[in-house]
């Protein structure tokens, strides 16, 4: 049994191997170069950065790219369920009601987003 284990335990070593390698390289090669105040500014294209770094979004950009998320994962858990449905149907209905459940809870969540306004970008 702990022979199974040996290539994880190979590829964690290799892993760690590299990372402190490559820490340990930056810092020793890292620390010969002179800074500057020039060397310390962020660079932006040759150009002097000038006002914010980002622009502001709004409130709604962030809750519709959630609310995408969300529902895009649980799109993602349906995919399975569909390629096995016609070996779960012949064990009977219990899978089709399952995922009729949990379909259920989508189309609640998403009529609750919409009556909440969530996805109305004009407010």
């Amino acid at each position: 049994m702990p022979e199974d284990f040996l290539p994880v335990l190979f590829q964690v070593l290799i892993a760690l191997g590299f990372a402190v390698s490559t820490l340990s390289l930056s810092i020793v090669f890292g620390r010969s170069a002179k800074r500057t105040a020039m060397k310390d500014t962020a660079y932006e294209c040759g150009m002097l950065p000038i006002g914010e770094g980002a622009p502001r979004f709004s409130v709604k950009f962030y809750l519709v790219a959630m609310l995408f998320v969300i529902f895009d994962i649980e799109v993602v858990f349906m995919y399975p369920w569909a390629v096995q449905f016609r070996d779960l149907a012949t064990e009977g209905a219990t899978a089709l009601t399952s995922m009729a459940g949990f379909a259920g809870i989508l189309v609640f969540a998403y009529i609750y987003a919409l009556k909440k306004g969530a996805l109305n970008w004009k407010s």
